[in-house]
């Protein structure tokens, strides 16, 4: 029954409690992410984002039904939408118009502009990156920028590595807020 009393405390803003759950239930929510989607950055991706839905709306968490169970199916639909995005990014309708310019270009590389718009836009990532608290800024700019996995980051700051997943959860929420204010 600990884990009932823990998401009681979750539900009231209790950061210990959310702790608690995301080490409790970690391992089986990407163990099945894993088995999935057979592939294990996808599966670490899915498992935070499901971790992150489910802290969002635990506030709707009916305690009738087994936790685990809700989560899982918070993992499903978090894999169905990353399966969605990837096949609509591979099918792209193109017009004639279109097929004609593309075989008209003479050189793939990206232009002078392109180079810009993209270091503007990392650029700007940057910026909204270091809005947030240094220890934040740490584990997106290992994850993100270096690619380290949980394991490598937790042995280079020299902590737990489900304190490097709530950092980098919490991390990506911040950095989201920030983005929508900006815009």
């Amino acid at each position: 029954m600990e884990i009932n009393k823990k998401i009681e405390k979750a539900k009231k803003g209790d950061q210990i409690a959310f702790t608690f759950i995301l080490d409790h239930y970690w391992n089986e929510v990407f163990g099945f992410m894993l088995k999935r989607t057979e592939n294990e950055t996808d599966a670490e991706d899915i498992t935070i984002e499901t971790f992150s839905k489910a802290f969002d709306k635990i506030s709707t968490y009916n305690s009738e039904f087994q936790f685990n169970t809700w989560l899982i199916a918070i993992a499903k639909n978090v894999h169905i939408d990353l399966l969605r995005k990837k096949k609509s990014n591979l099918f792209v309708e193109i017009t004639e118009e279109q097929d004609r310019q593309a075989y008209n270009i003479a050189d793939t590389t990206p232009s002078a502009e392109d180079e810009l718009i993209t270091e503007q836009n990392l650029s700007r990532l940057l910026q909204f990156i270091k809005e947030l608290k240094p220890h934040y800024q740490e584990v997106i700019q290992l994850r993100y920028f270096q690619e380290l996995s949980y394991q490598e980051i937790a042995t280079k700051i020299d902590e737990p590595i489900s304190n490097v997943k709530i950092k980098l959860l919490r991390a990506k929420k911040l950095l989201a807020e920030i983005i929508q204010q900006k815009r």
